[in-house]
């Protein structure tokens, strides 16, 4: 039988020095892809997964393994020149699965104490600002329903005066194990206990505050500090303010997702803020003073003479802060937009021909108005 098997190396695609980790990493990928569960009524998935249960049990235990690159197969056949009487596959699986699974088969040998302190979950929850808060920074305050260790019972769930009992059917483990025959042998898998929970303990006489959960439930403000330069979808994190934690378990956390509104002006990128600002014709063509609205304020800008539309110009310093450091900022570029009157008088009109004629070389009255009805 030895000479017909593949060497265990070989089945778990590992090399010969490969150690623990690298062992259970390829077993467990080998394992979750041949599986019976989910290739049922597929023998040769059967097998291969068989196979390499097989290899790992024997390269996973260091006795074995260093009987196999000794003797190789014949070491656990009961021939040849190692003759070890032979390698129980059947009773080994049981704790390999334990060691390697847990609860991706339903459990396995775990060590894992259901009724132990576990902390809560973390709840989640949401906040919109303005694009200014989102800039500078700002303390939000929120209402939320929390749970409370009931004050009647101190969060037992049982009545005043009396006390949670051991539960009988796990012996106040918390859970139970089941074995069951497979075609590989013995298996056994440890569940939550379905009489108290994974809690290890069972309540007679329920608490008329609480009715035995042990809770009650509370509107509670909690104050929530917006840091400087926070950006649209990103979540802050309350520790000690999410789910209460079971037998003896911390607070879980609560996680804020920050909603940020959009802005009539101002665009974000990273760091850096954007918008636009018309420039009349005249100060465009001739330069001169404008002013230009920041997230700080308004502040003033001198326009070079002859500035085209769409120049852009960078405001160093005037845009959003970074949260490592919100005295390093972002820049605020500014797109300008030349604006042309659409509407003009006649002075306006006339002045405008003497500069297009200018322009031309010609004097004003040897050439027909451009803009005369």
């Amino acid at each position: 039988m030895a000479e017909n098997k593949r060497d265990y190396y070989e089945v778990l695609g590992v090399s010969k020095d490969a150690d623990e980790a690298a062992l259970k990493k390829a077993y467990r990928s080998l394992a979750k892809k041949y599986h019976p569960d989910t290739n049922q009524g597929n023998p040769e998935a059967e097998a291969k997964f068989k196979e390499a249960s097989e290899a790992y049990a024997v390269l996973s235990d260091p006795e074995k393994r260093r009987q196999y690159d000794q003797f190789g197969h014949s070491a656990f056949d009961g021939s040849g020149a190692g003759g070890f009487g032979g390698f129980d596959f059947t009773g080994d699986m049981g704790d390999i699965f334990g060691d390697i699974f847990g609860d991706f088969f339903g459990g396995g040998r775990s060590s894992r104490s259901y009724n132990g302190p576990m902390k809560g979950a973390t709840l989640r929850t949401s906040i919109r600002i303005t694009f200014e808060e989102s800039v500078f920074g700002c303390e939000k305050e929120i209402e939320m329903n929390l749970k409370e260790s009931c004050p009647a019972c101190n969060g037992s769930g049982a009545k005043p005066g009396s006390q949670p009992v051991k539960c009988p059917k796990c012996s106040g483990k918390g859970q139970v194990v089941y074995t069951t025959q497979t075609p590989f042998g013995m298996m056994r898998s440890s569940q939550a206990c379905p009489d108290c929970g994974g809690k290890g303990t069972i309540i007679k006489e329920k608490c008329p505050s609480c009715h035995g959960n042990g809770y009650t439930i509370n509107r509670k403000k909690i104050s929530i500090t917006v840091p400087a330069g926070i950006a649209d979808g990103q979540s802050l994190r309350k520790a000690g303010y999410g789910d209460l934690g079971t037998n003896g378990g911390e607070r879980g956390d609560l996680l804020v997702e920050v909603h940020v509104s959009s802005h009539p002006i101002f665009k974000r990128q990273d760091m850096n803020l954007y918008s636009t600002v018309p420039v009349s014709f005249v100060t465009a063509a001739l330069g001169g003073e404008i002013k230009i609205r920041t997230i700080d304020g308004e502040t003033s800008y001198e326009v070079k003479a002859g500035t085209q539309t769409d120049t852009k110009i960078r405001l160093r310093g005037k845009g959003v802060p970074s949260l490592r450091n919100k005295n390093i900022r972002g820049d605020h570029i500014v797109t300008l937009v030349v604006q042309v009157p659409e509407k003009l008088n006649r002075e306006q009109r006339e002045a405008l021909q003497a500069f297009a004629d200018a322009m031309d070389g010609k004097a004003p009255e040897k050439k027909k108005g451009l803009f005369n009805k």
